[in-house]
């Protein structure tokens, strides 16, 4: 069963609130291997202009999931997770992401498209902090396989 293609331009509610933790900082940056000082050290951090420690750049997915679940609990969706692999993923910064921010984001169905068998749902997760300010808009494309 394919994706449904009303899903594009489907904007849903923003995300409750998510205060971005030093340890969640360092738990994810040695996830990703990172060396850099500015994910582990907040002095290192505050010594190159920044008020806390710094995410990694792909940190912004732990916030963008939070709106990918709304998107793969719709029912009118037609998105069976058991099929669904990552098919590509980008982020636009407007500044890093640092410990003590507090985030919501807003899920975007930008497009919807059927190749072949499967579904390719291309979404936008815009990620504000408290202020209203935009940090970061994570880009992400869902490949829903077709019966194979």
């Amino acid at each position: 069963m394919p994706v449904n293609p009303d899903l594009q331009g489907r904007v849903f509610p923003e995300t409750s609130p998510y205060l971005v933790g030093r340890e969640k900082i360092r738990e994810f940056s040695a996830a990703v291997l990172s060396q850099s000082p500015l994910n582990f050290d907040v002095e290192a951090a505050q010594a190159a202009g920044y008020p806390d420690l710094v995410a990694p750049p792909t940190f912004g997915v732990v916030i963008q999931e939070r709106t990918l679940e709304q998107l793969l609990e719709a029912p009118d969706a037609g998105i069976d997770f058991s099929r669904v692999v990552h098919g590509d993923q980008r982020f636009t910064f407007t500044r890093p992401i640092v410990a003590g921010d507090e985030l919501t984001a807003t899920l975007t169905v930008s497009s919807v498209k059927q190749l072949g068998g499967h579904s390719m749902v291309t979404s936008e997760s815009s990620i504000l902090d408290a202020t209203g300010a935009h940090v970061v808009t994570a880009i992400s494309t869902l490949v829903v396989r077709g019966d194979e």
